[in-house]
């Protein structure tokens, strides 16, 4: 039995690629020589990935400012001076907010993928925002003369048109970065900011066909930056059965750096639906120490006894360098955890058939 894994996004940034960002920022070289560098180091992530044997691939994010901005980069109404968010080692990264309307994006995730696809003929998977983290951009006060339901209305179409350009050039799955799931909860333990979110996700989703929803799926997980989470302390209980409301075909869920897996994993047989897969976490992009390939067959045969394994798949928790922290977790490092989901997996998918 085959048992399908998958990565979920960043990847950290070669020294010589951070050294052409800086020789960047300080004049030294051009746009178009660091977009070289950029697409070099693509290259080389996706050469990697498939010499590991890697059955679906991503670029590694290496030319995304961030998982979170990369739409908006480069926007001229925007305020530095946006939401907060806390991480448990005291840092913080803040958004944007919006000062003016309309809204749109100004790059979209399709860009990333053409631009991989002309070093691979693999499945390639392509990560975008999901719209509820960019909700965040609009002030609490509001935009004189851009109301909040004409920034929705606007969000909702730009989101629709990321996913479904990333369909359209041929993306294996579309994945959505959901990570502000499950500290909607920490900022409001009454669940009425995550309702608000599912409700926002699944009116662009309800734009999709159940084919193409198939080909959609949602990662969440505690945020990972700085080798710190910014809601680990949330109980997944919370989340989980509201996440499964989200109408998509895929779930990428953060497992490995729970405390208690198996609770959660009986959370998630209770609410998967039918139709579904849910690709379990079994590497930890935070924890310094490569997992080894008997520790992924483990957390594999663990959650297959939870779950059917026809519905069951892997991947890393979440993205190694998902705020362009390119340092704490180092490239090779990343690629050893990478080899070990993909050799464990092996192992656990030798067991289930066997």
């Amino acid at each position: 039995m085959g048992i399908p894994t998958e990565p979920i996004g960043s990847i950290p940034r070669s020294p010589a690629l951070l050294a052409a960002l800086a020789d960047h920022a300080a004049g030294r070289i051009s746009a178009d020589v660091l977009a070289e560098r950029q697409d070099e180091a693509v290259a080389d992530t996706i050469a990697r990935l498939a010499g590991l044997g890697c059955p679906v691939l991503v670029d590694g994010e290496q030319s995304k400012p961030s998982f979170a901005t990369y739409p908006i980069d480069g926007l001229t109404n925007l305020s530095p001076d946006g939401a907060i968010i806390p991480f448990a080692d005291g840092h913080t990264r803040q958004l944007p907010h919006l000062t003016s309307g309309p809204f749109g994006y100004l790059t979209h995730a399709d860009s990333y993928l053409r631009a991989a696809r002309r070093h691979t003929s693999l499945p390639i998977k392509q990560a975008v925002i999901a719209p509820s983290a960019l909700s965040l951009l609009y002030p609490a006060d509001g935009i004189p003369g851009y109301p909040r339901e004409s920034f929705i209305a606007d969000l909702v179409d730009a989101a629709e048109a990321d996913i479904r350009r990333c369909l359209d050039a041929g993306a294996h799955v579309v994945q959505l970065d959901f990570t502000e799931g499950r500290l909607a909860l920490k900022l409001d333990p009454g669940g009425g900011v995550l309702d608000a979110f599912i409700a926002l996700n699944n009116q662009v989703l309800d734009r999709f066909t159940a084919e193409e929803q198939a080909r959609i799926g949602v990662h969440t997980c505690p945020g990972g930056d700085q080798d710190s989470t910014h809601s680990l302390d949330v109980d997944y209980a919370g989340l989980l059965p509201k996440l499964f409301g989200l109408r998509v075909g895929n779930f990428y869920l953060q497992l490995a750096s729970e405390p208690d897996p198996d609770r959660v994993l009986a959370i998630v047989a209770s609410h998967l639906p039918a139709g579904a897969r849910v690709f379990v976490g079994v590497t930890d992009p935070i924890d310094q120490t490569p997992e080894t390939p008997a520790q992924v067959r483990d957390r594999i045969l663990a959650a297959a006894r939870r779950i059917p394994p026809a519905q069951l798949g892997s991947c890393d928790d979440c993205g190694f360098a998902p705020f362009a922290d390119d340092t704490s977790t180092s490239r090779d490092l990343a690629f050893a955890k990478i080899s070990a989901r993909l050799e464990g997996t092996a192992l656990a998918a030798d067991v289930l058939g066997g």
